[in-house]
């Protein structure tokens, strides 16, 4: 396309990259102008379709059941999709905590039902506020979010060797008009191959939490460096620091293809008062939810290469059905 003395323009707007080509005037442009993927290729062709198209979304993930995120009207960028590793307790590998009475929960230091114990540890709140981006970023009130992580020593209840029978750091809550939700917990582990992180799903409402097919995310939380340092320094949460001090953000395989940007949480507090982590989650419920259930093909990472290294769930025992032999994924 010829440069001209006159500002370049397309449907009577600016361009704002007068001298580059219409594919490349960014994101905010891009979005504005609401092409068709028919539409692009009638006028440009489908080699310069695909660029369009993927200027609406960022780079391919190199994590296993991660896509990059998307940005729309809203201005806000989607929380990246993330598998939801081997020990979900969502149905889809087995266990389903989802389906027990007692899983809405504030607090879920303790399992319930046929168990009381407690996971010991630092403290920790964690409060998502969940935005609804195709309503313009609106509080995204009634949805239904489930949060677990593994506990002080890197095991997860209803998985880990001596724990299948707890169901404790697992539960679910119900978004309130502000599009909040809030966990009472305490503050994970390190475990072998992983950042600390916790998971969560988040589901239209609280009757669908009983079909996993229904979530509209699934996604994790990075928890940062100075806090985790921190923690781990304390009595009970020793054997993290070696594993800890072996990982960074880029080299996780879940976080690392964009350096978790978008998933690390804010942190507040100190470990005798405990810790307050924070995160806003952007969902598109116009766009396909590609995470979730962990790979069954070995574990290799979408487009190959080796499965991500680990081994069997922490507390010891074989991995769940669905997940691959010899990955942490989770």
């Amino acid at each position: 396309m010829s440069r001209t003395d006159e500002p370049r323009r397309y449907q009577g707007r600016r361009l704002p990259r007068p001298n580059d080509e219409l594919v490349d005037q960014g994101l905010s442009f891009d979005v504005d102008t609401l092409l068709s993927r028919r539409r692009v290729l009638g006028l440009f062709g489908a080699g310069v379709a695909g660029l369009s198209l993927a200027a609406c979304r960022s780079g391919s993930s190199n994590s296993p059941g991660s896509t990059g995120p998307t940005s729309g009207s809203s201005g806000l960028t989607e929380i990246p999709d993330e598998t939801n590793g081997p020990y979900p307790a969502d149905g889809t590998n087995g266990p389903d905590i989802l389906e027990q009475s007692g899983v809405i929960r504030q607090d879920i230091t303790s399992s319930f039902g046929t168990s009381t114990t407690k996971a010991e540890g630092i403290p920790m709140t964690l409060t998502l506020t969940v935005l609804d981006m195709v309503n313009g970023g609106a509080p995204f009130a009634g949805v239904a979010v489930y949060v677990w992580h593994c506990d002080r020593d890197g095991n997860y209840s209803m998985y880990s060797g001596g724990l299948e029978d707890e169901n404790y750091l697992r539960g679910v809550q119900i978004a309130d008009a502000d599009g909040k939700v809030t966990f009472t917990s305490i503050y994970p582990a390190c475990y072998s191959g992983r950042w600390p992180h916790i998971h969560f799903e988040v589901y239209p409402n609280q009757k669908s939490i009983s079909d996993a097919d229904q979530r509209l995310t699934t996604s994790q939380v990075a928890l940062p460096k100075n806090a985790s340092d921190t923690v781990y320094a304390t009595t009970g949460y020793q054997a993290s620091i070696d594993k800890f001090a072996r990982l960074t953000l880029a080299t996780d395989n879940v976080f690392g293809d964009d350096g978790g940007v978008h998933q690390v949480g804010t942190v507040t507090g100190d470990v005798t008062s405990g810790y307050q982590v924070s995160l806003t989650v952007p969902i598109d419920t116009s766009t396909k939810p590609t995470g979730g259930d962990a790979p069954g093909d070995g574990g290799a990472p979408p487009g190959g290469g080796a499965p991500p290294s680990g081994g069997p769930p922490p507390g010891g025992g074989t991995p769940p059905s669905g997940a691959p032999n010899g990955a942490i994924l989770g």
